[in-house]
């Protein structure tokens, strides 16, 4: 297994550091150039900005890193805890240096899985996103299918069983758990709701059982070519009805209270 990660590691990013932010810049580079990827980028951008509702207040993206979600959302503070190209402002999602109650949104995609801290997050959410707010996340998933690739192909720590929310950090990508998410809006639902009450669980869409990994992700080569995404779409809609066993990602959107 370790033979096959290694042939399919991208080349861009192949022996480099993965907290270091070189490493983000070349994941920019390939998402630009990866036209399957780019597109399932694409998709999620646009249903996470679906989900924010309209109106005045600024929208905080955690975690912008290579992404492009501020070519979607008009005027979105994009952030990253390093300098990153075409960021606004470096800060750390645990401590978030912005007033009370001004944020009509945050959204990240595959950010909530690296905080070691995840209750001082939702805490600073909560203060910072005001009553009809929106928080929207795009995180793995757990189910039969993504726990095996996960933990056999995927460079992450993704650890379903894990006691508690928190983890030890090893650096601001290294440290991780993927089964965040689901241990914290699934498993851990009614604990979730006991200890952020100001929080309302309005959606959670698990999908996407297969486009993402044979799109390689930011790490690994493409299995497919950008042409056949349409045809890839339309097999995972043929298996919603089977996504709690298929489903890699979810997207969550919880409302402010």
């Amino acid at each position: 297994m370790n033979g096959l990660k290694t042939w399919l590691a991208h080349p861009l990013t192949r022996g480099l550091d993965i907290d270091d932010p070189q490493t983000t810049e070349r994941r920019r580079q390939i998402i630009q150039e990866k036209s399957f990827l780019r597109q399932i980028y694409q998709e999620w951008y646009v249903a996470m900005a679906a989900a924010i509702p309209s109106g005045d207040g600024p929208v905080l993206e955690l975690g912008s890193g290579a992404g492009f979600l501020n070519t979607v959302i008009p005027d979105l503070i994009s952030s990253d805890v390093f300098f990153c190209s075409d960021i606004n402002v470096i800060l750390d999602g645990q401590r978030l240096p912005i007033a009370t109650g001004v944020l009509r949104a945050i959204a990240m995609l595959d950010v909530l899985h690296h905080l070691p801290a995840p209750r001082a997050f939702l805490t600073e959410a909560t203060r910072c996103v005001r009553p009809g707010g929106v928080m929207v996340l795009l995180e793995p998933w757990v189910t039969p299918w993504s726990r095996w690739v996960y933990t056999k192909l995927h460079h992450e720590p993704f650890r379903p069983q894990a006691a508690t929310w928190e983890f030890p950090s090893s650096g601001p990508l290294s440290g991780a758990n993927g089964a965040l998410a689901w241990i914290i809006f699934e498993r851990d639902r009614s604990q979730f709701e006991r200890e952020f009450p100001e929080w309302r669980i309005q959606t959670v869409k698990p999908g996407m059982p297969f486009r993402y990994a044979l799109s390689g992700g930011v790490s690994l080569r493409s299995l497919m070519p950008g042409v056949t995404f349409r045809a890839w779409r339309k097999i995972e809609h043929q298996l919603r009805p089977w996504m709690k066993t298929w489903a890699m990602f979810a997207e969550i959107t919880l409302v402010r209270r």
